[in-house]
């Protein structure tokens, strides 16, 4: 059965992705840092996991349906955050709508399709827009910090649809977006 690597996020509007697209391509070239390129800016609701080809129909009714559920978010970029020593983010503001998007996406994924991510049972949701890691080595990370940690940087913006990412081989792509359809009261 042949496997696929994908994952659900909230992509910013493209105003947003070009901003943070910039930043890392500042990291590229500041800091030797490429791997936040492969990926377009967004905010991960449900890490990486494995999912056959063959079922891919059954993954879209069933991230359609959550979609068709929930109201669009409001979402605030605000500043920089890191996770050291090797993950510099852009800070997205914790706000109980966020927390519950983020909740509800990955119960129902549990509960309808199996999809658990292991580690994030033990860890608490920290909603960020990732712009270097992995390959950012910890002296760049050392050098780049103290840059960013005091930068300012604020967007808002109103995330309407969920994302899924599908990945080729050698990048992250949008493979389907799913409408948020309900409206606040």
């Amino acid at each position: 059965m042949m496997l696929q690597r994908f994952f659900l996020a909230l992509v910013p509007p493209p105003d947003i992705q070009t901003h943070a697209n910039a930043i890392k391509q500042d990291f590229s070239d500041r800091f030797d840092s490429r791997a936040a390129q492969k990926s377009p800016p967004h905010i991960t609701l449900q890490p990486p996991f494995e999912w056959a080809k063959v079922e891919i129909e059954r993954l879209n009714t069933v991230l359609s349906t959550f979609a068709q559920r929930q109201v669009p978010v409001s979402i605030t970029l605000s500043g920089f955050g890191a996770f050291p020593p090797r993950v510099i983010y852009i800070d997205v503001v914790q706000t109980p709508e966020l927390m519950q998007i983020q909740q509800a996406l990955a119960c129902h994924l549990a509960e309808t399709l199996e999809i658990v991510d292991p580690r994030s049972r033990d860890r608490t949701f920290m909603p960020h827009m990732t712009v270097a890691f992995r390959d950012l080595k910890p002296k760049a990370f050392r050098l780049a910090w103290p840059d960013f940690e005091t930068r300012s940087l604020h967007f808002e913006f109103t995330a309407t649809h969920l994302t899924l990412l599908v990945h080729n081989g050698h990048r992250w792509n949008v493979a389907q977006n799913y409408g948020f359809s309900l409206t606040r009261t």
